[in-house]
């Protein structure tokens, strides 16, 4: 491949990701490649000569969101209640699936991958970010042992994606978590 083919490839790819990620913000994990491909002024071909498969394209959408959960995580690690660390990084977690359409999507398990859950990017580098926030509350005795990250991000993204059409879907995603996180019995009676 020629300099020239390269740096074309390079301003192909800029710019159908610019293209993707205001349709993902319109239409959520739905787009249509062929309205990216159409936008961005490239034949649908070379959308998926770039991205495969929708997943992939979700998932380079959201890699500013997956980075900045990352730094997060990595910033919480240090916390001294390492309940409160873990639960404002999947409040924060779920914060982003609401706002960055198409982020929940991109953590889905679909059963299209080879292998395990993990063979997606994008929950392999939450599972990473977020797998010693739990571990440490795990060891702290203030999360439940066997609790997984994936088990985590699985909740919040059908959370997530339960609420999404409602017309406050950030306020019932939230409040769905912390009825999950504080469960279903009430206070016994003083």
């Amino acid at each position: 491949m020629t300099d020239r083919q390269r740096a074309d490839a390079r301003r192909n790819y800029a710019r159908i990701l610019a293209v993707a990620s205001d349709e993902v913000a319109a239409h959520g994990a739905a787009a249509s490649l062929e309205q990216i491909a159409r936008v961005a002024g490239v034949g649908s071909a070379t959308v998926r000569r770039h991205f495969p498969t929708r997943r992939a394209l979700l998932e380079a959408v959201s890699q500013d969101r997956i980075d900045a959960l990352v730094a997060r995580a990595a910033d919480l690690i240090d916390t001294d209640d390492s309940r409160a660390a873990l639960l404002q990084w999947l409040d924060e977690l779920v914060t982003y699936c609401v706002s960055a359409r198409g982020l929940a999507a991109a953590l889905t398990y679909d059963g299209t991958e080879i292998g395990n859950v993990h063979e997606n990017s994008c929950s392999a580098a939450m599972e990473n970010a977020a797998g010693p926030l739990l571990h440490r509350a795990i060891r702290d005795g203030v999360v439940t042992t066997g609790v997984t990250v994936t088990d985590l991000i699985t909740l919040i993204v059908g959370i997530v994606l339960a609420t999404e059409h409602y017309p406050d879907p950030a306020g019932e995603a939230h409040r769905l978590f912390g009825l999950a996180v504080t469960g279903l019995t009430a206070p016994a009676p003083v």
